[in-house]
């Protein structure tokens, strides 16, 4: 049995992980912080389905069908790289969301062409992705993270057995943390202005997250068995 006091930055004994100075790591980290990126920037964009039945509409955001590909991602590299690489995806991920949001606010200040005629509308769009940022900064971090460690955690009880738990464990855990945090910062964004509206941008965001990424689980094991079998560093027990 391992000890719970082992580092997550290293490799308990019999858990198995690959290096990530080989193979698909960076292809994955590219993919993963281009989905974060776009998430962000769709995120911007307060979406609403309904009304359903009665009043009721489901009340989310540009994002909703990015979020769980990135959190897809981030639980591929935590099981087959570990926390550390995958911590590390996270804060390449960031970095260049932190530069597009620089990037964006010097564009706006920029003085438009005289034939521009969509400076305003620019400017609004891109004005409100700092607060996105940092509502997903701030979700984004927690969440994943706890995703992460709690994936590592489980592997080093199960080594390569039930991939499912330690998936959809940590996705439950993980996402709501996200969710709630993400919800929380970014609602005014968008202009949820009511409790209500608020409830069901954080219940709705949460059960879709959680039910797609369960989904989607046939197809997170047909990659995380590729990713695996293509890493000539990674060695199961």
């Amino acid at each position: 049995m391992v000890s719970n006091t082992t580092s997550l930055d290293e490799k308990p004994q019999g858990v198995a992980f690959a290096q990530v100075n080989t193979g698909l790591y960076a292809v994955i980290v590219a993919v993963f912080a281009s989905l974060l990126f776009m998430s962000n920037i769709a995120a911007t964009k307060g979406v609403e389905f309904g009304p359903i039945f009665g009043d009721f509409s489901i009340i989310t955001d540009g994002g909703f069908f990015l979020f769980p590909l990135a959190y897809i991602l981030g639980g591929i590299l935590a099981e087959v790289y570990g926390f550390k690489a995958a911590r590390r995806a996270v804060y390449v991920g960031f970095g260049v969301a932190v530069f597009a949001a620089l990037s964006f606010w010097i564009v706006a200040a920029l003085p438009p062409a005289s034939f521009y005629e969509n400076q305003e509308a620019f400017s609004t769009v891109v004005g409100v992705y700092p607060q996105i940022l940092l509502a997903s900064l701030a979700a984004f971090l927690v969440g994943l993270m706890l995703n992460s460690f709690i994936i590592v955690r489980i592997k080093e009880r199960t080594l390569e057995k039930h991939l499912w738990a330690r998936l959809m464990g940590s996705t439950v855990v993980g996402q709501f943390v996200d969710t709630f945090i993400f919800c929380a910062i970014a609602a005014t964004a968008i202009g949820i202005a009511t409790t209500g509206d608020f409830l069901n941008y954080l219940i709705v965001g949460f059960l879709y997250k959680t039910a797609a990424e369960a989904l989607l689980l046939p197809v997170t094991y047909r990659v995380v068995a590729f990713v695996k079998r293509h890493e000539p560093t990674y060695q199961p027990v």
